[in-house]
């Protein structure tokens, strides 16, 4: 039986911070696209057409948090807003993340440490 590889996932709307399960736990950061560059892209265009790059900045995220994701057996989403669930529901639509177990859990904001004491916590329980 191979080893099971875990990732937690510290995210909301804005970015998030992607831990790996291991001896040491490192962060990699992933940002979302900025409100600031929503608002210059669709300037002067209307509140419809902000609507919708909004949405797809949004997918292009979650599409990156995912293609990370492949790669795990394991993985716990948390985080203080939606954007966890809004996550997990895309990944539960697509067949590919059937076999990895995914959970999620709401948190308030925490610091680097308090996100790896979490994931170590969390995976020290499985």
């Amino acid at each position: 039986m191979t080893k099971a590889r875990r990732l937690g996932i510290w995210m909301d709307h804005a970015g998030a911070n992607l831990m790996e399960c291991a001896d040491v736990i490192e962060t990699n950061t992933l940002e979302a696209a900025s409100a600031g560059q929503l608002k210059e892209e669709t300037r002067g265009k209307g509140e419809k057409l902000m609507h919708n790059k909004e949405q797809q900045h949004e997918g292009v995220y979650y599409k990156k948090l995912g293609e990370a994701i492949k790669n795990y057996t394991e993985v716990i989403l948390f985080g203080p807003t939606s954007a966890k669930v809004e996550l997990f529901n895309r990944l539960r639509a697509d067949l590919h993340f059937e076999k990895i177990k995914i959970e999620v859990m709401k948190t308030d904001k925490m610091t680097e440490n308090q996100q790896h004491a979490f994931v170590r916590n969390y995976f020290s329980k499985s």
